[in-house]
């Protein structure tokens, strides 16, 4: 099997991947409370598992290789929970800086910094904005259950959308972690989803205000976790993995004009 982990590689090949004109996929995830039944490590474990499935899928076809993933993100709006580690946008943007200008001096072209928490999907943007001005590469970024969204809503049953310690993100962790999970307490986790940017009934979908997790839900739960099974865990590492592969594999991702 072609290694696609930064970390177990040697230098040497890692320069060799930057002649092959490799893609570099950069994860990104946050740690922070998942409810009373899934651990922190969430965000940052599946942003890693999606990053390593989806860059074997791809070697197939065209050099890839996943850079060690980023374990921190933009968790403020979890720091009312407990158990949570979180950075302000200064920062993200500085380590995300840090580590994409050292990709580049290695030689690489083509990054993508592949997120794995909500909280960071507008920093993400916007980093990915600065850096390619910056820098004028084609440097991309992106959310898994964003790129993924149809296959995920074509999996689920009890929701459209991947949420937080909800049926998705609980139902993969079982699949991969189930000893870290309290299965136990699974039929009771439950917590309201409002669509709109500001998750508040009856107001305007397009306004935007930010509010802490507690305040939505007490538990720290949005979404359904009871739904979840290690089979549905299984459909959903199968299906995220490929689609983001196959965004990734698209020439004009990479070849349009900046």
């Amino acid at each position: 099997m072609t290694e696609i982990e930064w970390a177990r590689l040697k230098a040497s090949e890692i320069a060799g991947l930057a002649k092959r004109n490799a893609i570099v996929i950069l994860p990104i995830g946050s740690t922070e409370q998942h409810g009373p039944h899934l651990p922190t490590q969430v965000d940052s474990r599946l942003a890693t598992e999606v990053a390593h499935r989806a860059a074997r899928i791809m070697s197939r076809t065209h050099p890839a290789v996943v850079a060690p993933t980023i374990p921190y993100g933009m968790s403020e709006h979890h720091m009312s929970l407990s158990g949570t580690i979180t950075l302000d946008y200064a920062t993200m943007a500085a380590v995300l800086n840090c580590a994409c200008e050292s990709i580049l001096r290695h030689g690489f072209k083509r990054i993508f910094v592949l997120n794995g928490h909500g909280g960071n999907t507008e920093g993400v943007y916007t980093f990915v904005t600065e850096f390619t001005v910056k820098h004028r590469v084609p440097i991309c970024g992106g959310t898994y259950w964003n790129i993924a969204q149809a296959e995920i809503a074509a999996i689920l049953e009890k929701q459209k959308y991947l949420l937080h310690a909800c049926e998705a993100e609980t139902s993969m962790m079982l699949a991969l972690t189930p000893e870290l999970i309290n299965r136990d307490e699974l039929s009771q986790m439950h917590g309201p989803y409002i669509t709109g940017l500001s998750a508040i009934a009856g107001v305007n979908a397009g306004v935007y205000r930010w509010r802490q997790l507690s305040s939505r839900s007490p538990i720290g739960v949005i979404g359904e976790a009871g739904a979840a099974s290690p089979e549905k865990g299984q459909k959903l590492l199968e299906a995220i993995p490929a689609a983001v592969a196959r965004a990734l594999l698209e020439e004009k991702l990479w070849s349009e004009p900046i």
